[in-house]
Formats: C-alpha cells, sequence, structure tokens
C-alpha cells in the first residue's frame, strides 16, 4: 500500500513558476514509477509527466515539455514537479500518481497503469 501527499499548489500569476511535491509513505517507494496528472473542470484527467523509479526515464507531455521538470528523491520519498513560465491553461488540480508496472512511454501515459493517487492539489494561474 502506498499513500500519496501533494502539496505546493496554490495562485499564480501567468510567467510565474510553483514546485509541486508528492510525499509518499511506505519503503517501496523507490520500486514505483511515479506520474503527475492534471484535470481541469469539465476536462478528462491528463498526462503530465512522469518519471522511472531509477529516475532515468522521464516522460513529458508535449504543452509541458521545457517549462515543466520531474525529480525524486527516493531517500526522501518524495517526487517533485518543478513549473516553470506557467500559464493559464495549466491551471487544473494536479494529482501525483504510483505505477507498479510501467513498460515504456504508452503504459507512463495511461491512468489505469497507475495503483495508487494522491487526493491533488489546485494550480490556479492568473492571467
Amino acid at each position: 500500500q502506498v499513500q500519496l501527499v501533494e502539496s505546493g499548489g496554490g495562485l499564480v500569476q501567468a510567467g510565474g513558476s510553483l514546485r509541486l511535491s508528492c510525499a509518499a509513505s511506505g519503503r517501496a517507494f523507490s520500486r514505483y514509477h511515479m506520474g503527475w496528472f492534471r484535470q481541469a473542470p469539465g476536462k478528462e484527467r491528463d498526462f503530465v509527466t512522469s518519471i522511472s523509479w531509477s529516475g532515468g526515464s522521464t516522460y513529458y507531455a508535449d504543452s509541458v515539455k521545457g517549462r515543466f521538470t520531474i525529480s525524486r528523491d527516493n531517500e526522501k520519498n518524495t517526487v517533485y514537479l518543478q513549473m516553470n513560465s506557467l500559464k493559464p491553461e495549466d491551471a487544473a488540480v494536479y494529482y501525483c500518481a504510483a505505477a507498479r508496472w510501467v513498460y515504456g512511454l504508452q503504459d507512463a501515459l495511461t491512468p489505469e497503469r497507475y495503483d495508487y493517487w494522491g487526493q491533488g492539489t489546485q494550480v490556479t494561474v492568473s492571467s
């Protein structure tokens, strides 16, 4: 069992930055592929980025490439999402998720591949 708690959301002006954190419980954190998804009102939950258990592989949605960076610290059981140059369209509830088995990009993009989810943290971007 893995419990995930996101933090770091808030209100930021367009062009600004935020850093989200996702703290995981349990000793097996380092075995999990970790992802960030987001969901805006009235829209589906979309993939943002993910990182392999070792940190050696990362995936990004085209919409955030070059602006967002995912990282993890397995000793602290935490995954981070650094968001720069934020745009109003980035506003959403951001969810952290953990997947035990991910084989490549297609798996990483798919919410159904993730076993555990956090409660989400709201990101609001003013124009």
